[in-house]
């Protein structure tokens, strides 16, 4: 079983439209990450979201939705996350779940790291941790981000 495990995108409704046959399965965390932003040449209104690893602060830690992906959706989300074009590269994670730990895949940008992304990005961000179950601390720290207005 392939799944993926989206930090940035948790809305399930944002996902089924992507990758139709891709159901959501669980939830977890990815101990030792952490969200952050980067490659703002790339984006429309600025840096991306992305998870990096972060060995030196083992209390960092990111919300993740897993789901189940189908082999009809594999290249679906490759070519919309922008790992067939080289942004985003797919790698595979240890994802913690209340049933254990899971291997499932993750986009990482493929850019810098830094800039300060839009209030609608982070708003983006929080609303879909949100539809996808994240805790309410956890997206209260999303939406307390630092952003700038675009415009």
């Amino acid at each position: 079983m392939l799944y993926a495990a989206y930090a940035g995108n948790l809305d399930p409704e944002r996902m089924a439209a992507r990758a139709p046959r891709s159901p959501m399965r669980d939830s977890g965390w990815l101990p030792g990450w952490r969200l952050t932003f980067g490659g703002e040449e790339h984006g429309w209104d600025g840096p991306l979201a992305t998870v990096v690893e972060s060995p030196d602060s083992p209390t960092d830690t990111v919300y993740v939705v897993l789901y189940e992906v189908a082999p009809e959706d594999e290249d679906l989300l490759d070519e919309w996350e922008g790992a067939s074009t080289g942004l985003y590269a797919r790698i595979t994670v240890r994802v913690h779940t209340l049933d254990g730990d899971l291997p499932a895949f993750v986009y990482v940008l493929q850019a810098y790291e830094g800039g300060v992304p839009s209030a609608m990005t982070v708003g983006l961000i929080a609303d879909a941790a949100e539809a996808g179950g994240a805790p309410a601390d956890y997206v209260a720290e999303l939406r307390s981000r630092p952003c700038r207005s675009v415009g």
